[in-house]
């Protein structure tokens, strides 16, 4: 393993870390500069290979995204799988939904994300439109 190659999980780490905080505090802009154009997105609502369709199908969240907590982080080269709670809030409800999140960074921009999390959970706070 090269120099360089040690510092790919450190990188990584923080380039995910500053993606989740700003994703789960809707500074979308700054989450957005931390995506490839490429992005592919894996979860229960969503399912796309484009950036922009990514943060338009997620556009709801802002106005209940509050923040996060993070519970467990594993790196392993360019990939971070992190189990966290994410705050979200609506005048009628509020409560965290633990979430798993697995993000790939490729040249200092996530790649690919597969996100989890118990849908019934997210509904309880978050009723369908």
């Amino acid at each position: 393993m090269s120099i360089t190659d040690r510092t790919v999980p450190r990188e990584a780490l923080a380039v995910v870390n500053a993606y989740l905080d700003a994703f789960t505090s809707w500074r979308v802009e700054q989450a957005r500069a931390l995506v490839a154009d490429g992005f592919a997105f894996e979860g229960p609502f969503i399912r796309t290979d484009d950036k922009e369709a990514f943060f338009a199908g997620a556009a709801g969240l802002g106005r209940i995204a509050r923040g996060h907590r993070v519970l467990r982080q594993w790196v392993d080269g360019a990939d971070v799988s992190t189990v966290y709670e994410f705050e979200l809030g609506t005048p009628e409800r509020h409560g965290p939904i633990v979430m798993s999140e697995w993000h790939t960074v490729k040249n200092g921009l996530i790649v690919s994300a597969r996100l989890v999390f118990d849908t019934a959970a997210f509904r309880a706070l978050v009723p369908a439109p």
